[in-house]
């Protein structure tokens, strides 16, 4: 017979683990489900371990060129993979228990172990590996938080050689001599970095003519010239066709084959790094007369409600958002409206995202490309540019690479978007995040008095420079 909850949460991601402990805080009888590791993507293959690789590449680099600063740096700078990713498992293993402990712990709350499957609209499976059936459970509430995993693309003869995702590279203990990188987006250009200053010669082929297809222009060359700088090799307008063990190689050495009689490339270990797809096709929606588009993503409404009543979709596998704080926004949302009596809507939900190469490359809202799409017109669209060169604190660290961006609304003087390259882009775009949440004119924040040195002291400068948009 089955048990009955209040609510079940499937998935401890960033939005599944705090909802869960929410609902249980509220009173309600919560069971939360997990098939693998406590945490999600995130915790595991995402965030939390490539950002501490980000930081351990950065130690690097700024070892090499610790002279341009007038400090001697005695000897070659090494770098120990096997150490790093000790590092990095200790990192990941602390959140991971961290969170597992805190649901373990939580009032009101039962953890499962095991896959979950729909098998009506209020009633779900646990398996265990073996697929043996271990718990049947029947809910008033459902939340689904499973998040996504790493699209492989059909190259012929993959199943011949040994290839890498962002999960798997992550466990190697020794250093590629040449890694191959398939894609020209964030996954891609941050695992190229990193590697690179680990000391791999790095080779990215990118489909189209230009990295960061979803960026302007302007930025897309920007990050482009400082990974070049770096030595990070380009193949553009370029896709595998085929893919092969290389011959006289050992391990996971392969020929990459090219279309149009492009040369092959031959490298130690090739990533794919091409996007990724909802975990959502093995969770049983069918029998729950869940939706689903092409795609694998659970459509939600605004507030994250799926077509069937009482059912949820939060994270990744919504479609609204492909990042840890828009999962954990997709959190809030709700409980707010659930147990607080709010109306929150994602629908009002502000878009803002880094590129964790180095310096970063930060935005939120509106891209120039966006604008310019909708037909707006000069009169009506305010545009400035900063150069880095222009901040102090980023001429000081040595660090004056990228550019900053910002376009307004003429008539309402609200800021429609804003990006910044540059050092510490990612913390001082917040200045624009919030000005655009509070929904307030970009005067708010041009006659706001910042603290010098900072980065985000020459953003009200940057909003002097305003001129229509040509």
């Amino acid at each position: 017979m089955a048990q009955h909850f209040d609510a079940v949460v499937i998935g401890t991601g960033q939005g599944g683990a705090p909802l869960a402990v929410r609902l249980g805080a509220s009173g309600r009888k919560t069971a939360v489900i997990e098939r693998a590791l406590f945490g999600g993507t995130c915790v595991n293959v995402g965030c939390t371990p490539t950002k501490s690789y980000v930081a351990s590449a950065r130690a690097a680099h700024v070892a090499r060129h610790a002279a341009d600063l007038g400090v001697r740096v005695a000897g070659e700078v090494g770098v120990e993979l096997a150490a790093i990713k000790a590092r990095k498992d200790g990192i990941v293993g602390q959140s991971r228990s961290g969170v597992e402990k805190w649901l373990r712990e939580a009032d009101h709350v039962t953890v499962f172990n095991g896959h979950a499957r729909f098998t009506g609209p209020r009633t779900v499976s646990i398996a265990a590996p073996d697929g043996r059936i271990t718990d049947e459970i029947e809910a008033d509430e459902i939340f689904i938080n499973t998040g996504t995993r790493a699209i492989v693309p059909p190259v012929d003869g993959l199943d011949g050689i040994r290839y890498f995702t962002n999960s798997t590279l992550l466990e190697l203990t020794d250093l590629p001599a040449h890694l191959a990188i398939v894609g020209g987006s964030y996954i891609a250009l941050e695992f190229a970095q990193i590697f690179r200053r680990f000391g791999s010669r790095v080779t990215v082929i990118v489909r189209g003519e230009r990295i960061l297809s979803r960026e302007d222009a302007d930025f897309a060359k920007s990050v482009h010239t400082v990974l070049a700088r770096e030595g990070i090799e380009f193949r553009f307008g370029a896709e595998p066709t085929r893919v092969e063990p290389l011959a006289g190689g050992s391990g996971s050495d392969v020929r990459i084959l090219f279309g149009d009689g492009a040369p092959a490339l031959d490298a130690t270990h090739l990533l794919f790094a091409t996007g990724r797809e909802p975990n959502t096709d093995d969770l049983g929606l069918e029998h729950a007369g869940i939706a689903r588009d092409r795609h694998g993503i659970i459509p939600v409404d605004g507030q994250l409600r799926t077509s069937v009543p009482n059912v949820w979709a939060i994270g990744d596998v919504n479609g609204r958002g492909a990042f840890t704080h828009t999962s954990y926004d997709d959190f809030q949302i709700v409980s707010a409206n659930l147990l607080n009596g709010a109306a929150r809507s994602v629908d009002d939900r502000i878009m803002a995202y880094a590129v964790f190469v180095d310096p970063p490359l930060a935005r939120v809202g509106l891209s120039e490309a966006d604008v310019r799409k909708a037909g707006r017109s000069a009169a009506d669209t305010l545009i400035a540019t900063m150069p880095m060169t222009r901040v102090g604190r980023a001429r000081e660290k040595g660090e004056t690479d990228g550019f900053m961006k910002v376009l307004v609304d003429a008539p309402t003087q609200r800021i429609l978007g804003a990006a910044i390259h540059g050092v510490d882009g990612d913390e001082a775009i917040h200045a624009f995040i919030d000005t655009m949440t509070a929904n307030v004119p970009y005067t708010t924040l041009q006659f706001a008095m910042h603290i010098h040195p900072t980065i985000s002291e020459l953003i009200p400068t940057l909003l002097d420079g305003l001129k229509p948009m040509k």
